[in-house]
């Protein structure tokens, strides 16, 4: 008689209580668990060959956490056992994370470049496409708002002061901060960032909202066009 090859698939309610990941954080808080551990119970079912929790190990093996923070709906549906409802639930989760990271207390202080470049440049530096973000400040410069201003290449002919001060306009806000990214991790200001910045700068001026800085995020490195005196 032949042998036969059998597999058996271990389902979560087949490990022990007291290691079930849902059951592990209910007792001992979220961060007792792995990341794998917190991604399956995010999905909350597996597949038919593999439970939630090696599909999830699966996954953190081929992406990291920054890989998958920028992950789109069809990269994840072309993973095997990954269809829609688990794509949707991880780029649900991965954008709470985003937004929760995002929000800014509005009595947060901005004191230099730095103080930027600490808040925005996780986010910003794998951007695949520049993103120009506006950070609207008090007269203290505790930031009032910070919002998307526009997303692709920065062009005086594109993006026009009333949409960058509109806004700190609604808000009666003081001044504001520019911050956009270089998808090539190289922060050094083209000539129409140059450009786009003092046209900004002078809007600014006339209308009596300071632009405090155009700061330019790269792969771990900043300019500020306001150390570099271009401001």
């Amino acid at each position: 008689m032949k042998s036969r090859n059998l597999t058996y698939k271990v389902r979560i309610k087949d490990i022990p209580k007291d290691e079930r990941p849902r059951e592990r954080l209910i007792k001992h808080g979220p961060s007792s668990l792995s990341n794998a551990e917190l991604l399956s119970i995010i999905m909350g079912t597996g597949n038919k060959k593999e439970n939630a929790l090696l599909l999830s190990t699966r996954l953190l093996t081929n992406y990291t956490l920054r890989e998958l923070s920028e992950i789109t709906i069809g990269e994840l549906k072309g993973i095997s056992g990954i269809k829609n409802a688990k794509a949707c639930r991880i780029l649900a989760a991965v954008e709470i994370g985003k937004r929760i990271v995002s929000h800014k207390d509005s009595k947060r202080s901005i004191n230099s470049p730095e103080d930027i470049a600490d808040m925005l440049m996780p986010e910003m530096r794998r951007l695949r496409k520049e993103c120009l973000k506006g950070i609207h400040l008090d007269s203290k410069c505790g930031i009032i708002k910070e919002e998307v201003l526009s997303i692709g290449g920065l062009s005086t002919n594109t993006i026009f002061p009333r949409e960058v001060f509109r806004t700190s306009i609604i808000h009666s806000a003081a001044a504001i901060i520019l911050v956009h990214n270089h998808p090539s991790g190289d922060p050094e200001p083209s000539e129409e960032d140059i450009e786009f910045t003092r046209r900004i700068a002078e809007a600014g001026r006339l209308i009596g909202i300071e632009l405090l800085d155009h700061i330019i995020i790269g792969d771990g490195r900043y300019v500020s066009m306001k150390e570099r005196g271009i401001i």
